[in-house]
């Protein structure tokens, strides 16, 4: 059974987008990041590589997709409360991002999300799963 979870993401600036993902509190880890890829390091066992996109483009013989002009992926954190998903999104736009969405309330489950500067969208979410449905 897999024990990490690394999400890939095409960069168009490298800088740039490291900024904005420390600014959210994740941490850079030197060991895996050069000019050409930055690892972030998002918990214990999930991790984020930007990667400059020839150098993405060098994993995959598909074309490397717009995130800002379609969605292939979204990209979910599950935060403690509604008050920490608010926040999250809150330091998101701080760090550059954008809200491609409005919050919604399922209820049981509270959710937003941003985007980051390259287009990429992360939802963020918190879920009561003892209010849950049986079937979601």
């Amino acid at each position: 059974m897999p024990s990490r979870l690394f999400v890939n993401l095409p960069v168009a600036d490298l800088p740039r987008a490291q900024a904005f993902y420390t600014g959210l509190g994740f941490t850079l880890n030197p060991r895996f990041s050069n000019e050409q890829a930055a690892c972030i390091v998002i918990s214990e066992h999930i991790g984020v590589m930007l990667l400059v996109k020839p150098f993405f483009q060098g994993f995959t013989h598909l074309p490397v997709a717009d995130p800002a002009k379609g969605t292939a992926v979204l990209n979910a954190l599950e935060c403690a409360s509604r008050d920490e998903v608010n926040g999250f999104v809150a330091k998101a736009l701080a760090a550059g991002g954008s809200t491609p969405n409005r919050a919604q309330d399922h209820g049981f489950m509270f959710q937003h999300g941003f985007a980051d500067p390259d287009g990429h969208q992360w939802e963020v979410f918190y879920m009561d799963e003892a209010a849950a449905p049986r079937q979601f």
